[in-house]
């Protein structure tokens, strides 16, 4: 079940295609980001509370990774450090490949 605070991957999808341009940020790491991503920043999750001042809190953030656990984290911690327009992408980039774009590699 996606609430509020996440964001499903068709919406997105349709924001995206609309002319939308949300701030990508992933929160997964490195290796990761290197096999497969929907593009934007990455800042690791461990990373994101010394990398706050690369982003603007005015800007609407949807942030993701792998299953959308690290992205729901740290979503809750940018709200919490004043990014109201925060959103976490349910289920994640894996959520992406099942239901948007089937030649992404699942890892």
């Amino acid at each position: 079940m996606v609430d509020d605070f996440e964001i499903p991957v068709r919406e997105l999808k349709a924001r995206l295609d609309g002319g939308e341009e949300p701030l990508l940020l992933d929160v997964r790491e490195q290796y990761e980001h290197e096999i497969v991503n929907l593009r934007g920043i990455l800042i690791p999750l461990g990373h994101l509370p010394m990398r706050l001042d690369e982003l603007d809190p005015t800007c609407e953030i949807i942030v993701y990774c792998h299953h959308g656990n690290r992205s729901l984290y740290a979503a809750e911690f940018l709200k919490t450090r004043g990014f109201d327009r925060v959103r976490s992408l349910a289920g994640g980039i894996d959520a992406w490949a099942r239901e948007i774009d089937p030649t992404m590699p699942l890892y």
